[in-house]
This record gives structure tokens, C-alpha cells and sequence, in this order.
């Protein structure tokens, strides 16, 4: 066959194929056009999820009539007035978008630049176009695609259901939402009785930040929002901001994770696996973050012409910036010290409240709410019934209610209970020397508050100034020992302590040499053993923090650890499992019973200790209940 040039309509087609794969790529591309444009408002109408009708209206510049028949021809832009594709400030670039759109749907055009009296509309069917028509519209921009890939019907097997599709043009609109605070979207449908509406921020320098939390408080959820520490780093031309929110507030995929260069959202695997290695050490592998992390830094240093959907982009260093946004994210929920999220709180109360507990609450006028059917007696009311439905009077409805308050304390001492037997000055000396705080205070100085009792010698009940807290004692050492290894490896070096009597420790072969192979590298974390035959080997020092700890348990599990390892890669560069492994051996155990003194100094450790919210696998340290909260449980609110 000789070769031939192919038809224009079937090049369109072709290019609409990359471009516009489903109909939340086409809004994708609308939105951004009228991004691009100035628009302020930008609101958009979905049916059938996209497949009837997409409409995207704008308050843009507008375009006029000869600029519309410019629009819809391949590779016509104004985002390039120089010709390069080096330097590209805007969202848009190819020209590519309303031609493939149009060569593949009924596409209706109409804008009036601000400043003229009238508009213009153009119609393209199937990548026929027609002429400009005089038309009636504000400034701005309104564009129409009715019956998507009706010229391509093959593509229309390939989508998903509507309401699926109208999901993921929804979630196109909220990411350039979060990007942009200071335009308003909104994005309505015919299968949701709950459209998108975000009205737009302040977005002066001086409130972005807040206007940006604010924007993503509306997408993302106030539990984001109440829960997110912010992100602020430079490094050279680089910029990073935004918010990430604490590991406690976790999700079982990585939707949650939005990720912006230079205004556009991406989904990029570097960046992507940024976050991940900065959370490796407070997340298990199956949990993912949430988090908005915005980049920013010269067009010329990142490549945005890589995929027609310009989804994908390319960094000139992606070492910097992969390196800035691994250390901005450690910095900032170092900074956060142990806090943990307040959707702990909520779980824990979900979980203490029974299913099936009416909730006996005063409602507005008088009335209780939960009470049993025709207004009969309730439990402990003492047989007397209201005759009037279930209404009671408002002042007896303040009567019960200050009935059941709390009594005021005063100065009665608290209870207290003591743990017994004592196991040892170890523990207590070393926790009171790293914290440096006296124990059994509860105030601002000591927000976990002072140790009131050990319960099922795991679980440490500490009483706070306005409430409760209850910590796993065990993951919250486990946390301490960790930051203490690891900053012993920072200053030099763990310390270590001799065995008196050497541990002998029995492998099968396998791990046995692999432990000897990498001997030199634990060493240098404190652990040093030998060969000792077929299948073992002898311990003969430990890291002086782990002193009293399981050493055969932790022989076995590094042995576990270095069997997943890459055979090229160094013990060094999987120094956080490999850390965290130590801890968990060398911490305080589930089960031990520990003297008030020794609970007061691991809470005073965890007050002064990075990222002690939560242990190094993610799960939360401690449950904090407000005085509030403890009297919902027993219905006093």
C-alpha cells in the first residue's frame, strides 16, 4: 500500500482518542480552557454523566468570531506566544481539546468578549463546523457537548456507568478547585441530589493559606481540615506548600492524595512515592495519608509536554525535589510533637455508645428526644409518666438536665491507684532523665495529663486538665525507642551494652548467613554477633536501649526483615524497618506493670518526642476524651 495522508476528520478522531478517553477528560479539558481565561465562576452541567451533555459556562474574556473558527482548528492556541514549549504558565497549551471534541460530538460554542455589545455561537458536528451565528449571551463562555462519541460509537462500550463517570468529572472540578480558592465552582447532574457548589475565597497573600485550607475543608472533609499540619519549604527556586494531614487520619488507598505543579494536578509516581517515604516510619504499608501539596518552581525545570493529558510531567532534578518533599513532610509533623488525630476520639466513642442507646437529649421547645412511644415512663424516672405525649416543660427539662450534671470536685484529691510490684529503677531513671519534667501534673505544661491508674497492665489511664486520656503503653514506648535510635545514629552512634552471658540463638541456615553477611551493619546499629556453627549465631552486644529486651525475638525478625531486602541494597538504606524492629523488641511490653512514676515519665516523654501520637506502624498511642465527651456516653449533654 503506498503511503497516504490520512483524513483530517479521521486525524481528529485519532487525536480525540488521547485526549478525550471519557467524559471527565473532556470536562478536564473545558474547565482548564476557562482557567485559562480569567473566569472567576465557572459552572458546570452534567446529564447522563457526561454522555447527554457536558456544559461548562464561564465569565472569561470571550472570544469572537473569528477567534471561535480559530478555537476548533488542531494546534490553535493563545498560550504560546513565543513558541515555547519550555516555558509553559498556563494549563493549556496543545490546541488539541475543543478539535477532538468536536470531531467525536455535537459541540456548541457561544462567547462575547467583555467590552462588545453582542456574541457569537458556532456549531461542529462530528468535525463538521459550521458558521458564526450572531447569538445573546453575557461575557464570558458557554460550551455544550451533547452526545459524546456518537461519531465514535465503538468508545461508548468502553465507559463506565453514568453515575461513575459523573464521579470522575466531579473529582476533575475538585482538583482544580483546591488549586485555584479564589474562582467558584459548581458542577450539577441528574443523579445526585447534592451538587458541587464552592464559592470562592479570599486569595490575597495574606489570607492564601487560610483560603486554601478552606477550600480544602470543603473538599476533602473538616476531619482534613482540623487534622492537617502545614507544609511551607523552599529549597533554590523550589517552593513546596500546602497541608498534610496526621498519620492517624489515614485512608486504605492513596485517593486522598492530591498533588499540584505549578497549579496543575498531576499524578506522578516521584512525587507520589515522596509521600510515601516520608510517612514510612508512622504508616503501615497497607494505609495512605491525606494530604494537598502544591509545587512550585520555573516553568523551564519541569516538562508538562509528556502525555497528551498532561496528567504526567517530567523534573529536570528530581532529586531535589523528591529530597524537599520527603523533608518538608517529617519537618512538619515533627513540628506536630504527639498529636494524634481527633477522629481517634470519634472512633473511640462510636465504640463505646451502644447501637440501640436512645439518645435522651432536650430538644428546642421542650420535648426529649429518644424516649419510649406515647410519652410512658422512662428508666429511672421513678414511675411517673408525662400525660402530655412525651413533652415536658422547659424548666423541668433544665431541672433534670442540671440534676444530672457533674458534681463540682473542688478540691477533692482524685483517685488513685497504685501499680504494684515495682520491676525496676531501669525503665523509670532512663524516662525521667530523657524528659526532664517533673511527673504527675495535669496542665497546659503536661497535655497528657498525670497517670491515675494501669488497667489490664497494658492500657495507662491519665487524667487531663478538661478530661481523659488512655495510652498503649507499649506503642508509645515503642515510638520513644524509635526516635531514640534513630537520633543516636545521627550523633554518632548507638551505644552499646556487653551480655554478660552471650545469647545464643538458633536459625536455620539461610538466615543465619544472611544476618553474618550484613554482621559489619549491625554492628553499627549496636548489635553484634558471630557465627556459631551450622544455623546459629551468638549475640554478644545489644543497643543499650534495648537492654532487658527479647534478643531472640529480635534476632529472628531481623533475619525475617533481611530475607525482603533487595540482595544489592544496604541495610543503611532500609534503616527505618530495621530501626523499628529494635524498638519493638527493646519497649515496654503489653502486660508489665509499671509504678505510677514510670507511667508520669513515658507520658512526659511522649509531651517531648516527635510524631508520639502514634507508633511506628501507624496505629494511635493514645485515646484523648474531652469532659464533654465522656458525659454524652452517660447522656449528661
Amino acid at each position: 500500500m503506498p503511503i497516504r495522508r490520512l483524513p483530517e476528520n479521521l486525524v481528529n478522531r485519532i487525536a480525540a482518542g488521547e485526549v478525550v478517553e471519557r467524559p471527565a477528560a473532556a470536562v478536564k479539558e473545558l474547565v482548564e480552557n476557562a482557567l485559562d481565561a480569567g473566569a472567576r465562576r465557572i459552572d458546570v452541567t452534567l446529564r447522563d454523566g457526561g454522555r447527554a451533555l457536558i456544559a461548562v459556562v464561564d465569565d472569561g474574556c470571550g472570544m469572537t468570531a473569528d477567534e471561535l473558527l480559530l478555537a476548533i482548528e488542531r494546534h490553535a492556541t493563545s498560550k504560546l506566544p513565543d513558541d515555547d514549549l519550555t516555558d509553559i504558565r498556563t494549563l493549556g497549551f496543545r490546541g488539541e481539546a475543543l478539535p477532538s471534541i468536536g470531531s467525536v460530538a455535537r459541540v456548541a460554542l457561544t462567547s462575547r468578549v467583555r467590552g462588545t455589545d453582542s456574541a457569537w455561537t458556532l456549531l461542529i458536528e462530528g468535525g463538521m463546523v459550521g458558521r458564526p451565528q450572531p447569538a445573546a449571551h453575557p461575557p464570558g463562555t458557554r460550551i455544550e457537548v451533547r452526545d459524546l462519541f456518537f461519531a465514535t460509537p465503538a468508545r461508548l462500550k468502553f465507559l463506565k456507568q453514568p453515575r461513575t463517570e459523573a464521579d470522575h468529572a466531579v473529582d476533575v472540578v475538585q482538583r482544580l478547585a483546591m488549586a485555584h480558592p479564589e474562582v467558584a465552582f459548581s458542577v450539577t447532574d441528574d443523579l445526585s441530589r447534592n451538587p458541587l457548589r464552592l464559592s470562592a475565597t479570599v486569595a490575597d497573600l495574606k489570607d492564601r493559606d487560610a483560603a486554601r485550607l478552606s477550600r480544602l475543608a470543603l473538599v476533602m472533609g473538616r476531619d482534613f481540615a482540623a487534622n492537617a499540619v502545614p507544609i511551607a519549604a523552599e529549597r533554590g527556586e523550589l517552593r513546596l506548600t500546602g497541608f498534610t494531614g496526621l498519620p492517624t487520619l489515614n485512608k486504605p488507598t492513596a485517593q486522598h492524595q492530591y498533588l499540584f505543579v505549578n497549579g496543575r494536578p498531576v499524578r506522578d509516581r516521584l512525587l507520589l512515592g515522596a509521600v510515601r517515604g516520608a510517612y514510612a516510619d508512622v504508616l503501615a504499608r497497607d494505609r495512605h495519608p491525606m494530604l494537598a501539596l502544591f509545587l512550585d518552581l520555573p516553568a523551564g525545570d519541569v516538562d508538562v509536554n509528556v502525555h497528551p493529558a498532561k496528567a504526567e510531567v517530567r523534573f529536570r532534578d528530581s532529586a531535589q525535589v523528591r529530597g524537599l518533599i520527603v523533608g518538608a513532610i517529617r519537618h512538619a509533623l515533627a513540628a506536630a510533637g504527639h498529636r494524634a488525630a481527633t477522629t481517634v476520639a470519634a472512633a473511640t466513642l462510636d465504640a463505646f455508645r451502644p447501637e440501640i442507646a436512645p439518645a435522651w437529649t432536650p430538644r428546642a421547645g421542650g420535648s426529649y428526644a429518644g424516649g419510649p412511644p406515647g410519652g410512658g415512663p422512662r428508666p429511672g424516672s421513678g414511675g411517673v409518666g408525662i400525660a402530655t405525649g412525651g413533652v415536658v416543660p422547659r424548666v423541668l427539662a433544665e431541672s433534670a438536665s442540671s440534676f444530672q450534671a457533674p458534681l463540682a470536685l473542688g478540691g477533692l484529691p482524685s483517685a488513685r491507684f497504685e501499680a504494684a510490684p515495682d520491676p525496676g529503677p531501669a525503665f523509670r531513671a532512663a524516662a525521667a532523665a530523657a524528659s526532664g519534667a517533673p511527673p504527675g501534673g495535669a496542665g497546659p505544661d503536661h497535655p497528657l495529663g498525670a497517670a491515675r491508674a494501669q488497667i489490664h497492665a497494658t492500657y495507662i489511664v491519665a487524667q487531663t486538665a478538661d478530661g481523659m486520656v488512655i495510652v498503649d503503653q507499649h506503642a508509645a514506648h515503642e515510638r520513644l525507642v524509635y526516635e531514640r535510635v534513630k537520633q543516636a545514629l545521627v550523633e554518632g552512634g548507638v551505644a552499646r551494652q556487653g551480655l554478660l552471658i552471650p545469647e545464643v540463638v538458633e536459625l536455620d541456615e539461610a538466615a543465619a548467613a544472611r544476618l553474618l553477611v550484613r554482621a559489619d551493619e549491625l554492628a553499627e546499629l549496636g548489635l553484634v554477633l558471630e557465627g556459631f556453627g551450622a544455623g546459629c549465631v551468638v549475640v554478644r552486644e545489644v543497643p543499650a536501649l534495648l537492654d532487658g529486651g527479647d534478643v531472640q525475638g529480635l534476632v529472628r525478625d531481623l533475619a525475617d526483615e533481611l530475607a525482603e531486602f533487595d540482595e544489592g541494597l544496604s541495610l543503611r538504606e532500609r534503616l527505618d524497618a530495621v530501626c523499628s524492629t529494635m524498638a519493638c523488641h527493646g519497649s515496654v511490653r503489653a502486660g508489665r506493670v509499671l509504678t505510677i512514676d514510670e507511667m508520669n515519665a513515658l507520658l512526659r516523654q511522649m509531651e517531648v518526642t516527635p510524631l508520639s501520637g502514634q507508633c511506628n506502624h501507624g496505629r494511635p498511642t493514645y485515646v484523648e476524651l474531652k469532659r464533654a465527651d465522656i458525659e454524652r456516653l452517660f447522656g449528661r449533654r
